[in-house]
């Protein structure tokens, strides 16, 4: 009777088990079955982006820095890929947290289009250069401390191409202008105050 009951046992364990086994292999299938059906993951390119907010006019260090993988139909033209050379780069502006890099947001030859040059000149109010960005329009005018006279237009819709931290007062605007327009803001700067205002796009 003992070993009867011994195999009834044995037999009921063995049902239980294949029981078991048969859901363990069913779930996996249907796992394996829909992990084929998934869409396979997009192909991913590791490009450079600000490992903090920078501020504009310094060049970046490993510490500024962190690789970014991104899918790659989101790459920015020209982003900067990981071992870019960026000892002699200087930001044009400021750099939010987690921003990829390209090679706009640098000074460089490519940045100032043909036949104009790049000039720097520095405002008193460095509330008013906070408001620019990089890509603005704008127009320059040269007054005087005098009241009688007004001031007057130097230069008009001009394109801001970098807003570089300034270590002393005011702010300092570097700006795409023709030859022309530098040689009037630099005869202006010597004796006159520079002021600037927000213009549309004409471009």
């Amino acid at each position: 009777m003992k070993s009867l009951s011994f195999l009834r046992d044995l037999s009921r364990a063995a049902r239980w088990h294949r029981r078991l086994l048969a859901g363990v292999a069913a779930a996996a299938a249907v796992y394996f079955g829909l992990a084929s059906l998934a869409p396979a993951a997009p192909p991913t390119v590791t490009v450079l982006a600000a490992a903090r907010d920078l501020p504009g006019g310094i060049t970046p260090t490993a510490d500024d820095l962190r690789s970014l993988a991104l899918p790659a139909d989101s790459v920015p033209s020209a982003a900067l890929r990981p071992g870019a050379d960026l000892a002699a780069r200087v930001l044009t502006g400021p750099v939010r947290a987690g921003e990829p890099l390209t090679d706009a947001r640098f000074l460089g030859p490519g940045l100032v289009p043909s036949g104009l040059v790049a000039y720097p000149f520095r405002i008193d109010d460095a509330e008013v250069g906070a408001l620019l960005r990089v890509g603005d329009r704008i127009d320059l005018y040269a007054g005087t401390s005098t009241t009688s006279a007004a001031a007057g237009l130097v230069a008009h819709a001009v394109r801001v191409i970098a807003l570089p931290s300034s270590r002393s007062t005011g702010a300092l605007i570097v700006t795409a202008v023709s030859p022309a327009v530098a040689a009037r803001l630099a005869q202006a700067t010597t004796n006159s105050r520079i002021s600037v205002a927000l213009t549309p796009d004409t471009s």
